[in-house]
């Protein structure tokens, strides 16, 4: 049986299953996001997680490989036929150099331990360095190819596949609409050339710009719940740039909590937040007020390795069949983001 016909029963095993359920145009939303977000464990009277800064952190850099692997599989949301679905720990890089520990580097090893055997795994979808949540797996390439151009026409036609949750400074108003701009990555003076590329926006864009690598992005946003000067945001890119989500939040004067790359060009002077020009400010520590560090029970030198509250929560899949409904799945969030909504009460709507 080919890899495609596996596909269609797989994915119609995984739009019956209680944790992966229909896509809606609602999904996200309202009782079920709250119940989504709810910390397990948590009542309003409990605060287990207080007494540690970042529950459930990893620092892959001091792992080995057989512990990144042990980790990998342990992380597994789901798996079935030739798709793996992954809820990837935050600050664990995709790709990297040769040599370097990263996702792609231990695949091998991680398609042995889950018994795929010379089926190696490939990724589909994942996301950057910083942000957590789900990383979708196939060993099969016509399942990846299948998939890809699922991707691919659902940009084409601003349908977004992935809902990421984040925890921003700031409130952004108004609650709900689109973030537009035009990004390019960009070596900053002054900065390590060894460094990854800064995002910076161009305003407007000409057509010499966009043939020498600017792209004009656009994502969704919705201001879910808020407290304490936070909120909690509901992000659906539908175009695909690096950092596009935090660019696109400062553009918003709210960046997102952990954030400590882009977050320096907003200022708060007399308690009114503007914009500083991209091309010189250099990335630094967030800066955040101290009643709000004291609301996360941090203190300044925890609060400046505050991880980046960026989670990748839900990907949309193609049904079974051309016309069926597409499935979704579903990641947890980290201990330390349940911890952060539980400190700002982001959880209660």
């Amino acid at each position: 049986m080919g890899c495609c016909s596996i596909l269609g029963r797989v994915l119609g095993r995984l739009g019956r299953r209680p944790e992966i359920r229909a896509a809606s145009k609602d999904a996200g939303f309202g009782t079920e996001a709250r119940r989504q977000l709810q910390p397990r464990g948590f009542s309003k009277r409990s605060t287990p997680l207080e007494n540690q800064p970042f529950p459930g952190l990893l620092q892959p850099e001091n792992l080995s490989r057989e512990q990144l692997v042990d980790v990998l599989r342990a992380s597994v949301v789901d798996q079935k036929g030739p798709l793996v679905t992954l809820n990837k720990p935050q600050g664990l890089p995709v790709t990297g150099k040769p040599g370097e520990l990263t996702l792609l580097s231990v695949l091998p090893e991680l398609s042995q331990s889950l018994g795929l055997g010379e089926r190696e795994l490939q990724v589909v979808r994942a996301s950057g360095k910083e942000t957590s949540g789900l990383v979708l797996l196939s060993s099969c390439p016509q399942t990846a190819s299948r998939l890809q151009k699922f991707f691919t026409y659902s940009q084409r036609t601003q349908r977004p596949i992935a809902t990421y949750w984040a925890v921003t400074d700031g409130i952004p108003a108004p609650s709900e609409g689109k973030i537009q701009a035009a990004l390019k990555l960009e070596h900053m003076d002054g900065v390590d050339l060894r460094l990854t590329p800064q995002v910076v926006p161009v305003k407007p864009p000409s057509r010499k710009d966009i043939l020498e690598g600017v792209k004009r992005t656009l994502s969704h946003y919705r201001v879910v719940a808020t407290g304490s000067g936070c909120a909690l945001v509901q992000l659906q890119p539908l175009t695909v740039f690096p950092s596009q989500l935090q660019v696109h939040m400062v553009l918003q004067l709210c960046p997102v909590l952990g954030d400590h790359k882009y977050s320096a060009r907003v200022s708060i002077v007399l308690g009114q937040r503007f914009l500083l020009p991209a091309e010189s400010t250099k990335p630094q520590r967030q800066v955040l007020d101290e009643a709000l560090i004291r609301r996360l029970h941090l203190t300044p030198s925890e609060a400046a390795q505050l991880p980046l509250h960026l989670h990748l929560h839900c990907l949309r899949l193609p049904g079974a069949r051309p016309r069926d409904t597409p499935v979704e799945l579903l990641a947890p969030l980290p201990p330390y983001f349940s911890r952060t909504l539980h400190c700002l009460g982001l959880h209660q709507q």
